[in-house]
């Protein structure tokens, strides 16, 4: 194969600068150098050293600049006038390109990059690498927005309330212990569905759950007529307190995963499956009908179970009050899944918090996801209950 040739008696610059990038970064600094002392020069109008009756000031000796650019970092004298009024233009773009730079290591961050990989992320696109704590400083600039959206206003009513909690580790005093993360979906009338609060707490007791409905109602949350959760003690106890005038609906999942626990291990029957179908009933009275015919067929069999099915399932029918159109996206806390997933993309890759703030990350994965659309429109809803079943 033959090579391409050069004349002799020129330079091949383009193999010159792919083999040797300190030649081209002393070639880009020396450049810039001279751009600044020009632009120096026609500030003062005169030249260094120069004598002349027009000039505007005088020099006064240098401060070091650093400029990371895709070839490196590059070293830099930028001159300085006696009056101190010189302002050089060409960091302009450069404070352009940090800040979408920053902005970037941000966004990795918060999509569930790891510290590790952002570092050599910089490192290969620009010649510079963070640290671990440098990322952390960048991302304490989100600590303001995050602040704003978690005590921003709600002026608008949220007939819906899906409320959950997922559990995370945190290091606290150097122990390594398990948190909670309390999390509110909203529904306005418009069928637009709203992230209102990500709060952490040391468990799901009454009062951390009291605490979280009073910090939304203390935000302007208003006009709950249902609330759909999972069968917590201490979140039913606090929604009693708080938003007694709100119907319950308790998650079917949940309710059905539950059901579990009374039946053998391994049920090769279709006692489980035809529990499921009940949810898919038209209305409460089709429903009713299939439960008493579904207790009737298992109660032999399984009489622990359909005892407690029988005593406990009338919370999570509470959704055939709501429209039939509502009836999938109410009955169960399934909403919330896609936000636990995003959420979890972060977590996974922190897997142990250093500490209870830096866990605000969820929430601005939350903040990401909040105001999505669903599929719901309820201008054309019928009347809510406004009482507890």
């Amino acid at each position: 194969m033959t090579g391409k040739k050069v004349k002799s008696g020129t330079i091949d610059v383009k193999a010159l600068l792919a083999g040797d990038e300190e030649f081209l970064r002393a070639l880009v600094r020396t450049a810039l150098q001279e751009v600044l002392e020009a632009e120096m020069t026609e500030a003062l109008g005169a030249e260094k050293g120069e004598r002349t009756a027009g000039r505007l000031g005088y020099r006064s000796g240098y401060y070091g600049r650093t400029l990371i650019t895709r070839i490196g970092k590059l070293e830099l004298r930028v001159p300085q006038d006696r009056a101190g009024r010189f302002s050089t233009e060409l960091f302009e773009r450069y404070q352009r390109s940090e800040r979408a730079l920053v902005a970037a290591l941000a966004e990795m961050y918060v999509q569930g990059v790891s510290p590790r990989k952002v570092k050599a992320i910089t490192e290969e696109l620009c010649g510079h690498s963070f640290s671990a704590s440098s990322i952390s400083a960048i991302n304490q600039r989100l600590d303001a927005s995050l602040a704003q959206f978690a005590d921003r206003p709600l002026a608008e009513a949220f007939p819906y309330l899906i409320l959950d909690a997922r559990y995370e580790r945190v290091r606290e005093a150097g122990v390594i212990v398990s948190q909670a993360v309390l999390i509110a979906i909203g529904i306005d009338w418009d069928g637009r569905r709203q992230v209102l609060a990500v709060e952490l707490a040391n468990r799901e007791s009454r009062s951390s759950w009291r605490d979280f409905l009073l910090g939304l109602k203390g935000r302007g949350l208003h006009g709950t007529e249902f609330v759909v959760a999972d069968d917590h003690a201490g979140l039913r106890a606090a929604l009693r307190e708080v938003l007694a005038e709100a119907a319950y609906q308790r998650c079917y999942v949940h309710f059905l995963r539950n059901a579990l626990d009374y039946v053998p291990r391994r049920v090769d029957d279709d006692c489980l499956q035809e529990l499921r179908w009940l949810y898919d009933r038209r209305d409460l009275p089709e429903a009713r009908r299939d439960l008493a015919a579904w207790l009737a067929r298992w109660s032999g069999k399984y009489p622990k179970l359909t005892g407690w099915v029988e005593e406990n399932i009338e919370e999570t029918l509470t959704f055939y009050r709501l429209p039939r159109q509502h009836h999938k996206h109410l009955k169960s806390t399934n909403m919330l899944e896609r936000l636990n997933e995003e959420i979890k993309r972060r977590t996974h890759v922190v897997r142990i918090f250093p500490n209870g703030r830096a866990r605000g990350t969820e929430s601005l994965q939350t903040r990401r996801w909040s105001g999505l659309d669903s599929n719901l429109r309820f201008r054309d809803a019928l009347a809510l209950p406004t009482a507890r079943p």
